[in-house]
Order: structure tokens, then sequence, then C-alpha cells
């Protein structure tokens, strides 16, 4: 399919293989507020878990689906961890010689803007690739992940897989050919992620962003993304607040988004490095440089969540470096 697994047969060792294997993938958050589609970060807590087990019978079969309220299908070639995890059973020649089954835990809200079907999509795919005795790199499983992202969402990009899957900060300076890079991760990076509960599918969200941008907006937002990544590697945490504004996408996401602009303005006084959407929301995302200050921005967002009556999740987590794991 990708023509990426040279002498696979080479790889492969069925004394390697193991009967069954339990992997927790984490969500992420995309784009980074300055840049749409080439930057994003892992994230410790929440995530999705897929627990994979060889059978005696050929093929694939979804035994479970749990935490995603009945809206995801059992269809083997409908659902992103199956329709993935065959395509690479495909490519590896051992479609008609193996059988898997399939139970995936939703650890996360679906359409949240957390990458939940990458998180669901890229722990399906690391299972697989455990189960046969971790013959893959990370780089040859990237392509899976993300045919899981063309079918949930129509466009296989990697601002979600890529992040979940090799934990950290990741930057996709191209997608044609694929480049993927990990940035290194200041320490002190605590992310505070509030999902308020509407719905804002990603193909809707999509839909907002207009085709062409002024002039001195791009060079505006250009200025932005070189600025953050230098502020990473050189961990200037003001910096890296400053350098995380958008003046492109956020604009016209954000009106999707009940109070956003009040969340912003709460995190920012409680001393937030800096705010925005993450992914295509409706998940917002507050950076801060000590764990207390995450943890007072999202308890004083949710009093202020509670007084609207609006329902809504949140999460404090530091920045995942390590990508998915096999659970023991």
């Amino acid at each position: 399919m990708f023509q990426v697994l040279d002498k696979i047969e080479e790889k492969l060792d069925s004394n390697k293989f193991l009967d069954q294997v339990h992997v927790f993938a984490p969500a992420t958050v995309a784009n980074m507020i300055c840049g749409y589609d080439i930057l994003g970060f892992a994230v410790d807590y929440p995530g999705d878990e897929v627990i994979m087990k060889r059978t005696e019978s050929l093929g694939i079969e979804i035994l479970k689906i749990t935490g995603d309220e009945g809206k995801l299908p059992l269809d083997v070639q409908k659902n992103t961890v199956s329709h993935s995890v065959w395509q690479l059973l495909c490519d590896l020649g051992l479609d008609k010689s193996f059988g898997l089954s399939i139970e995936l835990h939703k650890k996360m809200p679906i359409g949240s803007g957390l990458g939940s079907s990458a998180a669901s999509t890229v722990a399906g795919i690391f299972a697989l690739n455990e189960l046969l005795g971790n013959p893959l790199t990370k780089h040859e499983l990237l392509p899976y992940c993300m045919e899981g992202e063309r079918l949930a969402c129509g466009s296989a990009h990697a601002d979600n897989v890529g992040p979940s899957l090799f934990g950290g900060i990741t930057l996709i300076p191209s997608s044609e050919p694929l480049i993927i890079r990990s940035l290194p991760v200041p320490e002190d990076l605590y992310a505070t992620l509030i999902y308020p509960k509407v719905e804002v599918p990603t193909k809707d969200a999509r839909k907002l962003i207009k085709d062409k941008v002024s002039l001195d907006k791009a060079v505006k937002q250009w200025g932005n993304i070189a600025s953050l990544i230098a502020a990473i590697y050189e961990k200037d945490y003001k910096e890296i607040g400053r350098s995380m504004q958008d003046h492109i996408i956020e604009p016209s996401r954000s009106l999707l988004i009940p109070f956003f602009d009040q969340m912003k303005e709460i995190s920012l006084d409680k001393g937030a490095l800096t705010f925005g959407i993450s992914g295509s929301g409706p998940t917002v995302m507050a950076l801060s440089y000590e764990q207390n200050i995450a943890k007072d921005i999202a308890s004083s967002i949710e009093d202020f969540l509670k007084d609207k009556q609006i329902e809504h999740l949140s999460f404090v987590s530091k920045i995942n470096k390590q990508g998915p794991y096999v659970k023991k």
C-alpha cells in the first residue's frame, strides 16, 4: 500500500509473536495554536486503549467498544482502528494467515479536538506491531496511522497521529514527502484542557477556514511559528507563550466555542502562558509553567462554566514524551 515495508519478510519472526497485548495511546493538542496542521503535542492523560488478541479464525473482529456512547461502528472496514490494522496486515502479507480480535476503550470524548480518532488508531497500529514482535519502526507505522485519519475526517494529516505515535512535540514540515521531526520538550510545561460539551465536527470546523489570507496576517503567523520553535529549543517560557498566537484560524473557529473569550481572559489572568483551541475544538487549552497554575486555571474555568450551566470535562497534564506504551 505505502511501499515502505521493503523486505518485510526478513523482519517477521513468528517465534516473537505474542498472543495478546494491551496498549495505551495519548490524546494530543494539534496545531499548538499558531501551527495549523504542522505542530502538535501529546499529553499524559487522557488517551485511548486497545486490547488486541490473536485468534484461530482468520480476519479481524471488533469484540467491544466502550466509552463511545454507541457512536463508533463495529464494522471492520468503517472503524478507524480495524481499517488501519487491516491495511497493515495486508501489506505484511498476513491477511490470509492471521486472525485478530480487538477491544477499543475510549477514554476521551469523540469530536473533542483532542485527537480521539488518532489516539485510537495509533493504539491499534502500535498494538499490532507489538503483537508481531516490533518488526517496524514508528516511521514505518506512521502512514498507517494517518490512514485512520483519512477515514475519520477525509484528510490524512499527521498533526494528531504524529505526536500520539512519537510522543512529545512534533513538527510536520512536509506531507509530500512526509517528514516529521521531534522537538525538545521543556520540562515545566503543563497543559490545562477544558472540553465544553458542545459538538464541533472537524469537517465543519475546516469549512470555516478561508482559502486566502492577507500577507500581513501570514507574515505574523510565520513569525510566530519560527519564534515558537526557537523558544522551545531555548526553553524560553515567556516567548513560548507570546509566540502561540493565531491570526488566521482562531478568529473564525472560536465563534463555535461558547464563552471562548471569557475562558481565555480567566486563563491569562491566572498566569497562563497562552490560551487557544486544541485541534478543531471545542476543547480549549492553556499552557502554564507550573502545575499549581495549571490546576488553578482548570478550577476557575470549571466554576465559570458551572455558573453558565455548561457541561464540561477538564484535564491537567504534562506533555507526554513516550507516546503509546504497553500496559502491564
